[in-house]
């Protein structure tokens, strides 16, 4: 039984051996492509809304935001939802 364990050992070393020069040889032939657009994205960040609410019940806010074009979607969609012309 210890010598089955051995040819094992002894057949796994060697086919380690001979896969891994197998592929070393293909990630030398390996070329890696920086792709700046792709490395430039950055997150957009989100509006930021303060919902304030009167006692008579009715409804303003205060909107913040880097892009505003976002910032007038959003004011666009609360007047929408807030049911406010």
């Amino acid at each position: 039984m210890h010598t089955f364990f051995l040819r094992i050992f002894f057949v796994f070393i060697c086919l380690s051996f001979i896969f891994s020069t197998a592929f070393a040889a293909d990630i030398k032939n390996l070329q890696v492509k920086k792709q700046p657009e792709i490395q430039q994205v950055k997150p957009k960040k989100p509006v930021k809304i303060r919902l304030k609410r009167s006692s008579e019940g009715k409804y303003t806010w205060d909107l913040a935001g880097d892009d505003a074009d976002e910032v007038v979607r959003t004011d666009k969609r609360l007047k929408k939802l807030l049911n406010i012309e």
